[in-house]
């Protein structure tokens, strides 16, 4: 079933990169001032993170093609993925940012910074070291929803085991060692998120 492993890292990464870019331009546009930009930014929040993701998946995969568009499912998967957990990560980049000290944005405008240059030099960077470790915990369980794309057929770690337990009728072979599969890839985040957060905090070993 390691052959399953690509597919699973392709799928992820891909929701991984596009799900921060999500949240955080959800997360701006709940703290804009535009209320077309926040009641947008609040309805997508809303709306993703109160429906089950599995839903979605079929919304996407299934309910499209309805529309005209047929999507392939790679491509599928990765939406889906992205948009739940861009709606997530929206609430931890909007608690981080408005974790930051007023001051902060005060001490820049009196240096002559603009409202970007300061969000993007000051209070980005120190927001980030408060969403690291609950970003990282969305990832893990990005990783382990993704076995839910296996309903659109993808031949990623679920679909396998289930594909050869059904094969071979030997169902709990197969689910453990899809779970042990599971557990590996969600270790190596857990490192990387260490190792991320030692050197956002400069405490790097020795």
């Amino acid at each position: 079933m390691l052959q399953g492993v690509p597919l699973t890292l392709l799928v992820c990464v891909g929701a991984m990169l596009i799900s921060v870019v999500l949240g955080l331009a959800a997360a701006l546009g709940r703290l804009s001032h535009s209320a077309l930009a926040y009641g947008i930014a609040t309805f997508y929040t809303s709306f993703f993170r109160g429906t089950p993701l599995l839903v979605q998946i079929l919304l996407i995969y299934l309910g499209i093609p309805q529309l005209g568009p047929v999507p392939p499912a790679i491509p599928s998967g990765i939406i889906a993925l992205s948009l739940c957990y861009g709606a997530y990560l929206s609430e931890i980049f909007r608690s981080a940012i408005t974790a930051i000290a007023r001051g902060q944005w005060e001490a820049g405008r009196a240096l002559g910074l603009t409202d970007r240059q300061i969000l993007g030099e000051i209070i980005l960077p120190q927001a980030l070291k408060i969403a690291i470790p609950p970003s990282g915990a969305m990832f893990i369980s990005m990783l382990k929803d993704s076995s839910l794309v296996s309903v659109m057929g993808l031949w990623e770690i679920m679909f396998l085991a289930q594909s050869y337990g059904r094969s071979s009728y030997r169902y709990m072979e197969m689910l453990l060692t899809a779970a042990i599969i599971y557990w590996a890839l969600s270790l190596l985040l857990e490192m990387l998120q260490a190792h991320l957060e030692r050197r956002l905090h400069g405490n790097r070993p020795a």
